[in-house]
């Protein structure tokens, strides 16, 4: 299946919004965000063309492809079973979660579920995490598997600091508010000892002293210039208190064909970038906007 962008336009944006720091030009990532609820939506449930657009992504030279989760809200394909199929038809490309509620699983399954998937992949996945959004239909899902939407952040940072904890090799006991076990090893445990890097989807200051406090990596949610920067400011973290150091992830820039606007592919990919205001580097912003490219052609095959 071929995907609705083109090897010469993913070339031409990288060229247009590379970044300067420490002297060296810095290669723009760019990824890829699966139509998983929109295959859902037609009523189409094949993976395979999934799949198909995983290795498509690779061919294209994009750094990364990532799949949404709602198992209930918006229906779609699981995002882990997917990563792992898509782990064994692909070498290169990063694979994402864009993004997976841990508040509705329990940790030590998720832990084990990333840590098969990284062996399986070598080192490849990204969990994107979030909390999510505050509307009826995610209320429902949360009443769905019998978990309180109204605790959700706190059962989801306690997920993230249990999982972090499993990637030991010495049994772990765990005694939080939601979650308690005792003397538990999954195995295998992921090929590096920090394990996949967690990348948590946030807005506003609150939200981004949680992703200093708990993350690898942060996805803006409806990146504005001025608004995440302000965010970003207000957000910091006192001298006291332990700081993660936290990176961007790759924009999600490949979007479907159901929610593609009249905004181009380089419009959103200016957009996120220029969001990315604390990175690792502590680089600035790009200088020049991204120039517009044609609309994106709609899927074939």
């Amino acid at each position: 299946m071929n995907l609705p962008l083109q090897k010469q336009e993913v070339n031409d944006v990288r060229s247009q919004t590379s970044r300067r720091g420490g002297g060296q030009m810095e290669r723009l990532k760019i990824g890829y965000l699966l139509p998983t609820r929109d295959q859902s939506v037609r009523d189409e449930h094949d993976p395979g063309r999934l799949i198909a657009q995983t290795r498509g992504a690779e061919q294209l030279g994009l750094d990364s492809v990532w799949a949404g989760a709602s198992p209930v809200s918006r229906p779609r394909a699981d995002p882990l079973l997917l990563s792992a199929a898509a782990a064994r038809s692909t070498e290169r490309v990063a694979l994402g979660t864009a993004v997976l509620l841990p508040a509705l699983r329990h940790p030590i399954l998720l832990a084990h579920q990333l840590a098969t998937l990284d062996r399986l992949s070598g080192e490849r996945p990204i969990a994107g995490v979030g909390g999510g959004f505050s509307n009826p239909s995610a209320q429902a899902q949360f009443a769905a598997v019998g978990v309180g939407f109204e605790r959700r952040i706190s059962r989801m940072e306690e997920s993230i600091d249990a999982m972090r904890q499993l990637r030991s090799e010495e049994a772990v006991s765990y005694q939080g508010e939601h979650f308690s076990f005792e003397d538990v090893r999954i195995a295998p445990l992921p090929f590096s000892p920090g394990g996949p890097s967690i990348s948590l989807a946030a807005h506003g200051p609150p939200a981004l002293r949680r992703v200093a406090r708990l993350a690898d990596g942060w996805p803006p949610i409806r990146p504005r210039r001025r608004r995440t920067r302000r965010s970003a400011r207000s957000s910091r973290l006192p001298s006291s208190r332990p700081r993660r150091p936290v990176r961007a992830p790759p924009p999600w820039t490949g979007r479907s064909a159901r929610t593609r606007t009249r905004e181009t592919r380089a419009g959103a990919c200016k957009r996120a970038w220029s969001a990315t205001t604390t990175r690792h580097s502590g680089s600035s912003p790009p200088s020049r906007p991204c120039s517009p490219v044609p609309p994106a052609r709609p899927p074939t095959g």
